[in-house]
């Protein structure tokens, strides 16, 4: 059974959520996934893997951030000036604002309060890095995750401050999508402390599950080799997928999974089953 909602925040924006397996919410553990950058809840394969998690005992959260683009419309990304005002800091508050929610009853009753926070690209480090924060997340799986929020060279950092703004364009939709220097002065005033992804892996003493294809031009894999590297070996997981890239083979708009997401569905179960008891 899903159910959609949309939760108020404390700075008047609106998230999006999508709740799966509402049948599984007074007893048994929550799942919130997190999506990463140029993504959201209804990308691809966010239906299906909410479905899948939510038919296997768990109680699944999907939503948006408020400033990814999407608004209303959830397919198509119709607020540019919004996400042109995203910041790493405003993602990790609003996904910490949606942790709350779900303590504090806002879906409904809770009886298990365990937490499994599972984020894709971007949404990993996402993740990870209000897992360190939130002593109330049990658990952290991260698909094809970044390893560093900073990933423009001085070259690019120089131009964006002249400009105002740093443009990425959006192959899928053929949109320029600016990002403001909001975003640049986030990664400047924080890249040490509660953006430091190193410090989060190396603090977050919970079990984690990487995954990673081997394939990702998006991502190399060398990035979620070094996140194990930071890791406590004795809890962390790492999961490396031969012959697939970013999405694990998966598009948008979803034309049916394969074998080797598949896989990884059931490995990302196995351990958020294990880790949420």
């Amino acid at each position: 059974m899903t159910k959609d909602f949309i939760l108020n925040t404390v700075r008047n924006e609106q998230l999006h959520i999508t709740a799966y397996g509402l049948e599984n919410l007074s007893s048994n553990a929550c799942l919130i996934f997190v999506h990463g950058f140029k993504g959201f809840k209804d990308w691809g394969f966010g239906p299906y893997m909410g479905d899948f998690f939510g038919k296997s005992g768990l109680f699944v959260l999907t939503f948006n951030f408020s400033h990814n683009g999407i608004g209303e419309n959830l397919f198509e990304f119709t607020e540019l000036d919004k996400f042109a005002k995203n910041t790493f800091s405003l993602e990790i508050e609003e996904l910490s604002e949606i942790i709350s929610a779900y303590k504090n009853g806002y879906f409904g009753k809770v009886t298990n309060n365990k937490i499994g926070l599972l984020g894709h690209s971007r949404g990993g480090a996402i993740a990870l890095l209000t897992a360190r924060q939130n002593k109330d997340v049990n658990a952290v799986a991260a698909w094809s995750s970044i390893s560093r929020l900073d990933r423009y060279s001085e070259k690019q950092k120089d131009r964006w401050r002249k400009k105002g703004y740093f443009e990425v364009f959006n192959t899928r939709t053929k949109q320029r999508m600016k990002l403001n220097t909001s975003l640049l002065e986030d990664i400047e005033k924080n890249g040490n402390n509660s953006l430091n992804l190193e410090k989060a892996v190396k603090e977050l003493s919970r079990p984690l599950l990487i995954a990673h294809g081997e394939q990702d031009i998006a991502v190399p894999i060398k990035e979620g080799e070094l996140l194990y590297e930071w890791s406590d070996k004795k809890i962390t997981e790492f999961y490396k997928i031969a012959s697939i890239g970013h999405t694990f083979n998966i598009k948008h708009p979803f034309e049916g999974s394969n074998p080797k997401f598949d896989e990884l569905l059931q490995v990302t179960r196995n351990f958020f089953i294990n880790n949420l008891q």
